[in-house]
């Protein structure tokens, strides 16, 4: 089942661009993702795209199949990892007012934690997973805050922080902790009553409230049993994020102008778009994973590899923070064990791409055919 909404959302399409009509788009969507669908047998994916500031959606499936709710640009999916991108925004926010500095070590704001590592570890090094190899997560004996802050004190980097990107829930699960407390003394606060208000997100959570409860849709896991995500401690800050795709694409659409929004946001968003480490294959910003526009699928792919998430990789600081560029793709993947999501924008193009599926299917066919589709597109965006 399909559904599809456009609407007018940021400046008018440049005459020397040709107009993408939603059959045209559905007809892109279906051969860059069908192929997708089939093979790993996903129950429900949904698509938004933004061209020139028109807005497209593409919906397939179900949000559940025990129940046959079909999915649509307002069912709720868990976003995994894309959660990240609030985070950093977080951070960044609440930098701009003040309350925090990301070149500041992170016991500066968690004395508990001085006297270990983290008196050498800067915020910067949790936004960019450069921290010298925090684990990817939680390990499973940490059940509580208590718990976790004995196991930090304790805690030896096998690596000189910013010389090796190890992606880590534990490293951006901490700078949400302490973004959140300085702004409104907890993050899912200063998410909930601050930032997804002050984004305009209507159906942002990281509880989904009853009233919306009929809209959330069920993972599948590998053996198609109906899952979501499980508490845990930082699931909140890492992966603990609940959004639509319109919602989502509303999100990348400020991400591409910031026109609307208030000036420390503005600027907060803009800030995470800075570049600080180069990777074999991407710069590292805030979370956002940055490479040159146009770029080649064999390049994308090794920079959505799984040894990228797996395995700690080498990487070099840069002389001075890369300001935020034009002529780039920022992309980022997400995951819980039932949902994939994935989320691409290219600012010299004024396009970006949302695609939010509830099975958890790899990164790389999750890049492959975003590119696809970003270059279908390309005969209807600004050059």
């Amino acid at each position: 089942m399909r559904h599809c909404v456009i609407a007018l959302s940021l400046s008018a399409t440049p005459l020397h661009a040709a107009e993408l009509t939603d059959k045209a788009f559905q007809a892109l969507a279906d051969d860059a993702f069908q192929p997708i669908i089939k093979q790993f047998d996903i129950p429900g994916l949904a698509i938004g795209i933004s061209v020139n500031g028109k807005q497209f959606y593409y919906s397939y499936g179900e949000a559940s199949r025990e129940a046959k709710t079909p999915v649509t640009p307002d069912t709720i999916f868990e976003l995994g990892s894309v959660s990240k991108i609030f985070n950093v925004t977080l951070a960044a926010l609440a930098e701009q007012r003040g309350v925090i500095s990301l070149s500041q070590p992170v016991s500066t704001y968690l004395p508990e934690l001085k006297g270990s590592a983290f008196d050498k570890i800067t915020l910067v090094n949790l936004a960019t997973h450069t921290s010298g190899g925090l684990p990817l997560q939680v390990p499973d004996s940490v059940t509580n805050d208590a718990e976790l802050t004995a196991y930090l004190k304790s805690w030896k980097p096998p690596y000189k922080p910013g010389t090796m990107r190890s992606y880590s829930n534990v490293s951006i699960g901490l700078l949400g902790r302490i973004a959140g407390q300085r702004l409104e003394g907890s993050y899912r606060a200063a998410a909930e009553k601050d930032l997804f208000p002050a984004l305009g997100l209507k159906s942002t959570f990281i509880s989904v409230p009853e009233a919306a409860a009929d809209r959330y849709a069920f993972g599948y896991s590998k053996d198609n049993r109906p899952i979501r995500v499980n508490p845990g401690v930082l699931e909140e800050e890492a992966y603990g994020i609940k959004s639509t795709p319109r919602d989502m694409l509303h999100m990348l659409e400020l991400n591409l102008d910031q026109a609307a929004l208030a000036p420390d946001l503005a600027a907060a968003i803009r800030k995470t778009h800075t570049g600080y480490f180069e990777t074999a294959s991407f710069t590292q910003d805030m979370i956002w994973e940055q490479y040159p526009w146009p770029v080649k699928l064999d390049r994308l792919l090794a920079g959505n590899a799984p040894e990228m998430v797996m395995n700690s990789q080498p990487v070099k600081q840069l002389a001075k923070p890369l300001e935020p560029q034009n002529a780039v793709l920022l992309n980022k993947t997400g995951a819980t064990n039932g949902f994939g999501t994935y989320i691409m924008l290219v600012p010299k193009t004024r396009t970006a791409l949302v695609v939010i599926a509830n099975r958890n299917y790899p990164n790389t066919a999750r890049a492959e055919a975003g590119l696809k589709m970003l270059e279908a597109l390309k005969p209807y965006t600004a050059k």
